[in-house]
């Protein structure tokens, strides 16, 4: 039997490589250019008991493809049958950035938002109310710090919620 996958997308720059990391203990390469996580990073992940594959997948702004990297992530989201969605978004940006959970939304698939880079909108006094985001968007959505592992009980507990209904 094959272990349910955990798909990592969002826009370039946002943490997905350092949730891989997080998730998998393995570390894929990593730069500041848009764009730079080209290849697509596989790993294995443990959760109490559970294993599960991890896919960092290459940024992506839509799931409609303008880029080879866009059309290799929209191909693992649609084609792979993920257990579970992580779209890791930059936190301070966030308006920004739904236009890609939307179409996640609307596409029926199971996501979890993964608001990364807390430290940063904090520093901005910038606050999220997480409750009212879930209930407008009807998906968990979970803050976390990647860089130094904050909030990733309450994604891994998010996680497996989802792998118990795959």
């Amino acid at each position: 039997m094959s272990k349910p996958k955990v798909v990592l997308v969002g826009n370039p720059n946002v943490g997905k490589s350092v949730l891989f990391h997080n998730l998998t203990g393995v570390y894929a390469t990593v730069s500041n250019y848009p764009g730079t996580t080209v290849e697509v990073a596989r790993g294995v992940g443990r959760i109490g008991t559970q294993e599960f594959e991890v896919i960092d997948t290459p940024g992506m702004y839509a799931l409609m493809p303008i880029s080879e990297e866009e059309r290799v992530a929209r191909n693992i989201i649609l084609e792979e049958n993920p257990s579970v969605i992580l779209q890791v978004i930059d936190a301070k940006n966030l308006a920004r950035m739904l236009d890609l959970t939307l179409q996640l939304v609307e596409a029926g698939l199971p996501l979890i938002l993964v608001l990364n880079m807390m430290d940063e909108l904090r520093a901005l006094g910038t606050r999220i109310n997480i409750g009212i985001l879930e209930k407008r968007l009807r998906i968990p959505v979970v803050p976390v710090i990647a860089t130094d592992g904050e909030g990733m009980d309450l994604l891994q507990q998010r996680i497996l919620d989802y792998v118990g209904k795959s």
